[in-house]
């Protein structure tokens, strides 16, 4: 029985990540996202979803069972649904992305964004765990780039520069599927 086929999606903050995800749901994609395993587990606490708790609570699970620890909790999901091919929307590590490669098929995307144009997205987006200000802009990051996501995004198999427009990422989405043999 061939192994069920991972789409993994990297990128800092503001990047484009779930934009990218969400074209792959307007495809027929069932998406994961990594980031709700971590907001679960707030919600679990009951805990005010700020940028600062969830980068605690992200931190606190990668120290108490390892870097691919929120993976392994996706893992968990992804092995009781039905689809041949699934996107993960959140890689923070080449650590997850083995975790995911133990039981499934993957290939990793990368979305770049300059971090200005990530700040403004973010600071438009208004979701309750974005920085409100460059201060926790920035340490927000710092704590991403600790979890080693910097090896994730260089290491990707695809990158995807989101610099432009929407119609730009459209664009962009387009030639991947394309490179991932899907029109």
């Amino acid at each position: 029985m061939p192994r069920k086929r991972l789409i993994l999606i990297t990128g800092m903050s503001g990047s484009g990540k779930t934009t990218v995800a969400e074209m792959f749901q307007e495809e027929g994609y069932s998406i994961i996202t990594m980031g709700d395993i971590i907001r679960g587990l707030a919600a679990e606490r009951g805990l005010e979803q700020t940028p600062q708790v969830l980068g605690f609570l992200a931190k606190e699970m990668r120290e108490e069972h390892g870097d691919g620890a929120v993976a392994v909790e996706c893992v968990k999901k992804l092995k009781n649904m039905d689809e041949d091919i699934i996107v993960v929307d959140g890689i923070r590590s080449l650590a997850e992305v083995d975790v995911f490669k133990e039981s499934f098929d993957a290939v990793l995307v990368a979305t770049h964004a300059a971090p200005r144009t990530r700040f403004e997205r973010l600071s438009e987006r208004g979701r309750s765990d974005d920085p409100d200000d460059i201060r926790v802009f920035r340490e927000r990051d710092m704590r991403q780039l600790g979890f080693h996501m910097g090896w994730a995004i260089g290491l990707a198999d695809h990158m995807i520069v989101n610099e432009g427009s929407i119609e730009d990422l459209k664009n962009a989405f387009k030639e991947l599927m394309e490179k991932l043999g899907r029109k």
